[in-house]
């Protein structure tokens, strides 16, 4: 694991190191999701995020048939009927 020093200013900009930005395809800067996970501070960017849940809905939903999000959407609309 890399590891660097940082700095965080008074407004609360942090500037990530341009090797880190490129490892996670935001060398020309992007949308992230940051998270808390107790004193840690988690940043991945948005299309490591959804990749991360599509695998974990994979592995909890398999290839089931109607356990996509289009056969969820489906379903629900058979159970509203048309507006």
């Amino acid at each position: 694991m890399n590891a660097i020093r940082g700095r965080v200013t008074e407004s609360g900009r942090l500037s990530l190191p341009a090797d880190f930005r490129k490892t996670l395809g935001l060398d020309r800067g992007g949308d992230v999701i940051i998270e808390l996970d107790g004193s840690d501070i988690r940043i991945r960017s948005v299309k490591a995020a959804i990749a991360r849940a599509q695998a974990l809905s994979r592995q909890f939903l398999g290839d089931k048939p109607g356990s996509s999000v289009d056969d969820f959407l489906a379903e629900r609309r058979r159970d509203f009927g048309p507006e």
